[in-house]
């Protein structure tokens, strides 16, 4: 039940959750009978450290989000599982344990963390599945549209052949089987390629740099380096280990082929500068982050989850159905729009990105 559209160019970071009225989180609001004070404590369990975005993004956003809910009271307590389901395991188990209000999970697996889910819903602590869909009896899903990413993914690496078609020969670097964003990504992608392009080689990887590179040097030796016409890569981070791999078989800048990404890190951002990387997929964080934090805040205050924004999107899990979800809209993230996105909703400063290295092919693109 996806109904969100392509945002070419976007600004989001204005945006304003609690003016869309997404949530009934006001005090003025007329069922709002909280029955907890400000002083509460929401649980955030974050996957994976090789992507940077959790610590220099959502987590800060999450963080300020409840304390200015709660008139600085509220508190956020923040783990990483560094890509372990047995260790997120053990910290969901020690939230429960130490009653914690509210939990926001971003599961490494999301079936294998079901049982917490559970155990979590049976000490009466609410579970919000953020980013990645959990099973289990979670409260809310809040997340982007995924499948909408892939299908921008896909989208664009057609556009950057310019006459695609079933001659030119794609690599595709999945994300990992235990995320089910990644399977929504690739779904996605394929929509927009099946029949137009020849997927040659196809790999899904546990998000690894390493693996990438592993799976990109596998499919230069079965197709041969210039006959690959694109790769796409299912985020930002991989594409470091492709490119390393491309470039270990002989592959210079000038004749790199399309590559896609995710998560517009800064550095993805900045091989998007120099045209070692085709796109990215910019995700709001902002929208993300502070849509789950208010979430929290209204669960644990007792004010009914107001979903007159939210409810247009229902999502189902393996368990579940039709669990409240707010998916929020993506963004292609190409030379033409860096102003327009990433640096005017300050995720990055001009000066971040176009450092001496990268300063000429800024200038070349009118990024100043």
């Amino acid at each position: 039940m996806r109904r969100i559209a392509i945002a070419v160019v976007a600004s989001t970071m204005t945006l304003s959750l609690a003016g869309c009225g997404m949530l009934g989180a006001s005090s003025e609001t007329a069922d709002a009978t909280p029955t907890r004070s400000d002083d509460i404590t929401i649980g955030v369990l974050m996957p994976e450290k090789t992507n940077t975005r959790y610590e220099e993004f959502d987590y800060p956003i999450i963080k300020a989000k409840v304390a200015a809910l709660t008139g600085n009271q509220g508190k956020t307590q923040y783990v990483n599982a560094g890509s372990s389901a047995k260790v997120q395991d053990d910290q969901m188990q020690k939230m429960i344990d130490e009653k914690v209000d509210c939990i926001l999970l971003d599961a490494v697996d999301s079936k294998k963390i079901a049982p917490m889910v559970t155990k979590a819903k049976e000490a009466g602590i609410p579970v919000i599945a953020y980013d990645r869909l959990a099973q289990g009896p979670i409260d809310a899903y809040v997340s982007f549209d995924n499948e909408l990413v892939g299908e921008v993914q896909g989208r664009a690496l057609t556009e950057a052949l310019g006459t695609a078609d079933t001659s030119d020969k794609i690599v595709m670097i999945n994300g990992s089987p235990t995320d089910p964003n990644a399977a929504q990504f690739k779904a996605g992608a394929l929509s927009e390629l099946s029949g137009r392009v020849t997927i040659a080689a196809q790999y899904d990887t546990d998000w690894s740099p390493e693996k990438a590179q592993s799976y990109m040097t596998e499919a230069i030796q079965k197709i041969g380096r210039s006959k690959i016409s694109a790769v796409y890569s299912a985020n930002d981070a991989m594409v470091t280990g492709i490119l390393k791999a491309l470039r270990n078989a002989g592959a210079t800048s000038g004749d790199l082929p399309p590559i896609t990404g995710q998560d517009a890190e800064l550095a993805g951002v900045q091989r998007i500068v120099s045209g070692e990387q085709y796109m990215s997929v910019y995700k709001p964080y902002a929208a993300e982050a502070e849509a789950a934090a208010e979430a929290a805040v209204a669960k644990v205050q007792g004010r009914d989850l107001q979903f007159e924004a939210l409810t247009r999107d229902k999502v189902d899990s393996p368990t579940d159905k039709n669990i409240p979800a707010k998916l929020v809209q993506v963004v292609a993230l190409t030379k033409s729009n860096i102003a327009d996105t990433v640096v005017a909703d300050d995720l990055y400063s001009v000066d971040d990105i176009c450092t001496a290295q990268y300063k000429a092919a800024c200038n070349a693109i009118g990024l100043k």
